[in-house]
């Protein structure tokens, strides 16, 4: 039986947010994945340095890569520095990985990664989106609901 799942993932300290990602795909279902680093890209990453704005996750087998996000190069890292944009290998369960290969080969979704953070442990996680692609007028609409909200939540806050 699988155990229950906290709503939101313990997140201790976020390095890396991708804002973008809510405003450009429908996010259907979350996950939270370990990231298989280096150690001069957690020192990288534990001095605030980090980018997935344009990264996306791959399922090629029976194992998920984050491709295409930057942790650029540690400043007090010598030879043994990393590649700041290579693939990197994330931590899942089977369970997880066929449910999103089933996700992207049959529905057409992408996998996004959402927040790169640290947990309570220490450990460097990324928080995993399976999400489908908004078309312009679906991001009108979006537009459009949130300034209505907002609107109404001005007039409501003067009437009373």
């Amino acid at each position: 039986m699988a155990r229950p799942r906290p709503e939101t993932f313990d997140k201790k300290k976020i390095v890396a947010e991708n804002r973008r990602a809510r405003f450009e795909y429908f996010i259907e279902d979350v996950f939270e994945a370990g990231i298989a680093l280096q150690g001069t890209e957690v020192k990288a990453l534990r001095g605030g340095e980090g980018s997935i704005a344009e990264s996306y996750a791959e399922v090629k087998g029976s194992q998920v890569f984050l491709v295409n996000s930057n942790i650029p190069e540690y400043s007090h890292g010598n030879r043994e520095n990393h590649e700041p944009k290579r693939p990197r290998k994330l931590l899942l369960h089977e369970r997880e990985i066929n449910k999103m290969h089933s996700a992207v080969e049959r529905q057409g979704m992408t996998i996004v990664p959402l927040m790169v953070y640290f947990n309570s442990k220490g450990r460097a996680k990324v928080e995993l989106a399976i999400a489908k692609g908004k078309k312009l007028h679906d991001k009108r609409e979006v537009i459009k609901d949130r300034d209505w909200k907002r609107d109404a939540a001005r007039i409501m806050k003067d009437r009373g």
